[in-house]
């Protein structure tokens, strides 16, 4: 029976002073027991092996941490130990002094942390749990020597364990099972004889050695005294990703009134701000200013803008005709939000925004939604983050296009070169609003009109009647981004009041399944598993749309081979580890030909995730599990620069009589990368290669950093010629 050992640390001040993690990451939480444990140099029997059941623990602790803010920074000159540097002279230190940033985090000391781990209750297991509770009353201190803390431990049920995170009043963060979210260092097996050996060589840090002088220069001593400095070995730990997303509450607009207008999005934003801050506030008096900061932003410091909400109306996409008007709206509450998430929701279930004067008819009011697919065209918990992203509400930016006085007729008119400036200021502009926003993911396009980018949008200067963003501020916005990224967006001074949302542009274009264990196939039945997969997603093709298009049969509709010459239909690639294949892509040919055109509408998605077996013949029954796509981490997506071919290459042509097959090779790959609008490569080969060999003898290395994935030769639609990243 699953059991929970749940460790409750105070500080004796509201600060914190550790840089590099927040929340306290587990390992600063394990090396501050050790700390606590050690008598000197030592640890007892007891402790030592209580200690190494908690580093062998394989899941990471869930953590819950007191709602926090940056305090002010300030910077400390110190020495360093580097005394000698000045000849041994103290009067000197002024000459080695380093400078120390030094900026804590600030959070009610009431509010404990809490770290828990799940355990399995097995007498021996509970004997060390409890063991640890008895080394947590020895904690003293808790990131900095300054943090002074003390702790509590306490074994509890799995059920209780969820009543105290549901009751503690502050964000939790528990280990996310992708690549994202945010780098905690945690034990691991070795963690504690790291940091005893560690210990160890702190004490021997500095080594007197002497060196031979000559006779003349001191005859009396023939040698002098120096002292070796020597770094102490790091501690090891493991590296797991903590999440801790936002809330997200999504509401209907009902009644008379709705739906809104989405040019109208400002003044809708700040009706709903101003009611639902009033209800709120009439509720809570106590904490009135405090909510004013939290909706309003009202005497709120730059500390404070990673706790306020976000209010962002959702206009109506994701079809041609979709009309863009507002029928729903999307409350955001960050992580670190003084006010619980629940008293939010209260604040605007119901709320009545717009109210007739007159009769008194409520003729907008909001209602929790009942399904969240408009949401999920936002990037709101959708199935997979995106790179492409342009604006639905435009952004307001700092730069400032000229206004034209219609007065002066052609006088007034604006040149090339002014609005190529003025296009460039508004990019940079946007760039910086980025940074504002906290989004850190690397920019590769920015693109900014006043256009919209959807044939029932509104221009950028359609929003600025009524409010206080003069037209010449607002810009429609286009980014494609280095790495794809998560939703909801939005950028630019009027984020607060829905101008700058953004949305996914264009259809998916990758899908990777996770293949089950127990039903991997072997790596050399791959062109068997893929052409099973291939016909299972014609049959789902089949059914959704009474015929199969090109894009997964590959033939035209009477049957014959389709022979445009450009790559219409998808890329089938399998990855494998230890002789198995482990994952399946399904990857649209616009992502692999850079020459193909990105469709707006496209039955490639519905297709490509409707995948839950592939029914390969003889090698039985295939069970996938849909994989999140994550370009930096994935061997298949992401950039490199040099790419190294992993599947086996087929020639696109016959080889001539008389010719080399490296030479023949060369050509072909030189070939078929200007023919799927790649950079020109240095292309690697062994020369000894063989048709037989060729799987691991070929790389690609590129002036600048290319997209993944990279499949090329006659075989890529099936797996063939496929190239992973190098690092």
């Amino acid at each position: 029976m699953p059991s929970a050992l749940l460790i409750a640390v105070r500080f004796h001040d509201g600060r914190y002073h550790g840089q590099g993690d927040w929340p306290p990451s587990p390992a600063r939480l394990f090396q501050a027991l050790v700390a606590g444990a050690a008598r000197g140099g030592a640890l007892a029997a007891e402790a030592r092996a209580a200690l190494e059941w908690l580093e062998r623990i394989e899941g990471a602790p869930v953590i819950a941490a007191p709602f926090a803010r940056a305090g002010s920074g300030f910077n400390n000159f110190v020495p360093n130990n580097d005394l000698d540097a000045v000849g041994d002279d103290p009067r000197q230190v002024g000459k080695i002094r380093a400078e120390k940033s030094i900026r804590p985090h600030l959070f009610d000391p009431q509010t404990p942390f809490l770290h828990a781990w799940t355990f399995e209750a097995t007498p021996a297991e509970t004997r060390h749990a409890e063991r640890i509770c008895g080394i947590a009353d020895d904690l003293y201190q808790l990131g900095r020597g300054v943090d002074m803390a003390w702790a509590r431990a306490e074994i509890l049920t799995v059920d209780a364990l969820d009543q105290r995170l549901a009751a503690h009043r502050g964000p939790v963060h528990r280990p996310s099972r992708g690549a994202g979210g945010m780098p905690l260092a945690c034990p691991r097996k070795g963690s504690l004889a790291s940091l005893i050996e560690r210990h160890a060589q702190a004490g021997r840090r500095f080594e007197t050695r002497f060196k031979a002088r000559p006779v003349k220069a001191n005859p009396d001593r023939k040698k002098a005294a120096g002292q070796l400095f020597s770094q102490p070995p790091k501690p090891r730990f493991r590296r797991v990703a903590y999440d801790c997303a936002p809330d997200y509450l999504l509401f209907d607009l009902e009644g008379p009134g709705a739906p809104w207008p989405h040019t109208g999005v400002v003044h809708l934003v700040e009706r709903i701000r101003d009611e639902a801050h009033a209800r709120l506030a009439d509720a809570l008096p106590d904490k009135a200013a405090c909510i004013e900061r939290i909706f309003v932003g009202r005497n709120a410091t730059e500390a404070n803008k990673a706790a306020r909400i976000r209010i962002a109306p959702l206009p109506s996409i994701g079809h041609t005709h979709a009309d863009h008007a507002i029928r729903r709206i999307l409350v955001e509450v960050p992580p670190d939000c003084p006010l619980p998430a629940g008293d939010i929701e209260w604040a605007f279930s119901g709320l009545a925004p717009l109210v007739d004067e007159g009769s008194g008819e409520i003729l907008i009011e909001l209602a929790p939604a009942a399904t969240r697919a408009m949401a999920r065209r936002f990037g709101v918990a959708a199935d997979a983050p995106s790179r492409l992203w342009h604006s639905v509400t435009p952004a307001a930016l700092p730069a400032a296009r000229r206004r034209i006085d219609p007065n002066r007729g052609r006088e007034a008119v604006k040149s090339g070169s002014e609005r190529l400036r003025e296009e460039a200021a508004a990019r940079a502009a946007v760039g910086q609003a980025l940074r504002h926003a906290g989004i850190a993911a690397p920019v590769e396009v920015i693109h900014v009109r006043r256009e919209p980018f959807a044939a029932k949008g509104a221009r950028a200067e359609a929003f600025a009647p009524g409010t206080r963003f003069a037209k010449q501020r607002l810009w429609h916005v286009e980014i494609a981004f280095g790495d794809a990224i998560d939703g909801p967006l939005l950028v630019g001074d009027g984020r607060y009041l829905g101008l700058g949302l953004m949305a996914p542009a264009g259809p998916r274009d990758v899908v990777i399944y996770a293949i089950d264990p127990g039903t991997r196939p072997s790596a050399d039945d791959r062109p068997a598993f893929l052409q099973a997969a291939r016909r299972a997603l014609m049959a789902i093709a089949r059914d959704k749309y009474d015929t199969v298009p090109r894009l997964f049969s590959g033939h035209e509709p009477d049957g014959a081979p389709a022979r445009s010459g450009a790559h219409e239909h998808v890329f089938l690639a399998a990855d494998e580890e230890a002789g198995h294949l482990t994952r399946l892509y399904v990857i649209a040919p616009w992502r692999v030909d850079r020459t193909v055109p990105c469709p707006k509408e496209s039955p490639f998605e519905a297709v490509a995730t409707a995948l839950q077996i592939v029914r390969a013949g003889a090698l039985g029954v295939v069970r996938l599990r849909p994989c999140r796509p994550d370009d930096r981490t994935d061997r298949w997506l992401g950039t490199d620069t040099v790419w190294r071919l992993a599947t086996p290459y087929a020639l696109t042509r016959h080889m001539k009589p008389r010719e080399r097959f490296t030479d023949a090779l060369h050509a072909d790959i030189a070939r078929s990368c200007a023919r799927l609008g790649l950079p020109v490569p240095e292309i690697s080969l062994d020369p000894d290669a063989g048709p037989a060999s060729v799987g691991k003898a070929v790389s690609l290395t590129f002036g600048h950093p290319v997209r993944g994935p990279i499949l090329l030769g006659r075989g890529s639609h099936r797996g063939s010629g496929a190239f992973r990243r190098a690092s």
